[in-house]
């Protein structure tokens, strides 16, 4: 219940403030859409987390407003929400709990002469609050330590800072740009766009049990990328810190330059985003300081606008983890969201390779085959100025091995109910955007 009241109160700050922005749009009731951050030649939602693209068409839900000489732009996603994992099988693995999911983005651009520009970006989570060190339960995630211990049936929490970023473009000529990224933390050239950045998950409340297979590396203490962008090609490549975040949620870590990533982006035409990356990963794991991963990902990202304000987006995610003393480890998502009217579908099918030492199953060395099924609706049911607030549920059932089930019965199932609050769908001269 402690995270419970933190949430409300946050919520309720939040939404204080929000006239502000209010009166800042009715000055600039339609501003024109900012630039890309890392050319001038696409417009800003084909941006997403780090130096990653998604569709042109992206669906943005943010306020954009004037600070001084920048462009500046907000975004935020709270949800308040009871889950309870493994609900009917008391006996075995699984836990509920009533908590907070949670981040806030501020961006802010302007340009440097006529063929430059610089942009800074800082990217915020309550989480460590609201959700605790111990993390969410979420049946058959790993990844990452708390007290030392593995976290198991848990999502570890974000960090306070998720990212604090400065990124420097210019324009060679009319079909080329390049690009400086640097930051403490931020995201090196690996994986697709970070889960809660893609429209295909805008309303799923859960990390993938695959992240840390496929974008993982979202937050990284120390990353410098460069990065050149030819029409819709894109190819980056960084170097950064491949250790994940320590337990202490609320610092910014040491920075460490020991690893190495590359990815190829292809946005296709407005509706599509393609990349492919692979990266050398020095010890990310604190309880395995001696084991360095070699990932590969692949990603497409589909969305389209449909008449009467509705919107598709379907996400197809593949990663590999290849560690050293290990076998490799394969995983697969595809997930969606069709948000029509005040409604919203959206679901999420997985399966993942997980090492039993991962799941803290003693005495094997095998590799198990998890997946997972989850389905989920909302509505809006309270709107005020450039916010509002959604009602939703959202059910999980997996499927595991026989060798699983001991610990987590033949078929488990999991539910939750939210509140989600978010800025509304940007207008852009009166077509939403």
């Amino acid at each position: 219940m402690r995270h419970t009241f933190q949430a409300l109160a946050f919520i309720i700050g939040l939404l204080s403030v929000q006239p502000a922005f209010a009166l800042e749009k009715e000055r600039n009731e339609h501003p024109p859409m900012m630039q890309g951050l890392l050319s001038p030649d696409y417009e800003m939602n084909r941006d997403s987390s780090g130096t990653n693209w998604i569709p042109d068409s992206s669906p943005m839900h943010s306020l954009q407003f004037k600070l001084g000489q920048w462009d500046a732009m907000f975004h935020a996603n709270i949800l308040l929400r009871y889950t309870n994992q493994n609900t009917f099988e008391d006996s075995k693995r699984g836990d509920e709990d009533i908590d907070s999911l949670n981040w806030f983005m501020l961006m802010a651009r302007k340009p440097l002469g006529e063929k430059g520009q610089i942009a800074l970006r800082g990217m915020f989570s309550l989480e460590p609050i609201t959700v605790g060190g111990g993390g969410y339960p979420l049946l058959l995630q790993t990844g990452e330590t708390w007290e030392g211990q593995r976290l198991i049936d848990h999502q570890h929490p974000h960090d306070l800072f998720g990212e604090l970023s400065i990124i420097y473009s210019r324009r060679f000529n009319q079909a080329a740009s390049g690009f400086v990224y640097f930051g403490l933390p931020g995201e090196p050239a690996l994986g697709p766009a970070v889960y809660f950045h893609r429209p295909s998950a805008i309303n799923i409340p859960d990390a993938p049990l695959g992240h840390h297979w496929q974008d993982s590396t979202h937050i990284t203490f120390g990353v410098l990328t460069g990065g050149i962008v030819f029409r819709d090609f894109k190819l980056d490549a960084s170097f950064f810190n491949g250790r994940e975040p320590d337990e202490n949620r609320y610092d910014i870590d040491g920075p460490a330059f020991n690893s190495l990533s590359a990815r190829l982006s292809w946005n296709q035409d407005e509706n599509i985003s393609a990349q492919v990356s692979h990266g050398q990963i020095d010890s990310p794991e604190a309880i395995e300081p001696d084991i360095d991963v070699r990932r590969t990902t692949a990603s497409v990202i589909w969305n389209r606008p449909l008449d009467g304000g509705r919107n598709l987006a379907l996400s197809f995610v593949w990663g590999r983890n290849d560690p050293d003393e290990a076998d490799a480890q394969d995983s697969f998502l595809l997930e969606g969201d069709y948000s029509f009217g005040k409604n919203a579908l959206f679901g999420r099918m997985e399966l993942v390779e997980k090492p039993a030492e991962d799941l803290v199953i003693a005495n094997s060395d095998d590799i198990f085959n998890v997946a997972a099924l989850s389905l989920g609706a909302a509505h809006e049911v309270y709107r005020k100025d450039n916010f509002f607030a959604s009602l939703g549920a959202f059910v999980t059932v997996n499927i595991i091995e026989d060798e699983l089930k001991p610990f987590y019965g033949d078929l488990p199932f999991s539910f939750q109910v939210l509140i989600k609050i978010a800025p509304s769908l940007m207008e852009m001269k009166g077509h939403r955007m």
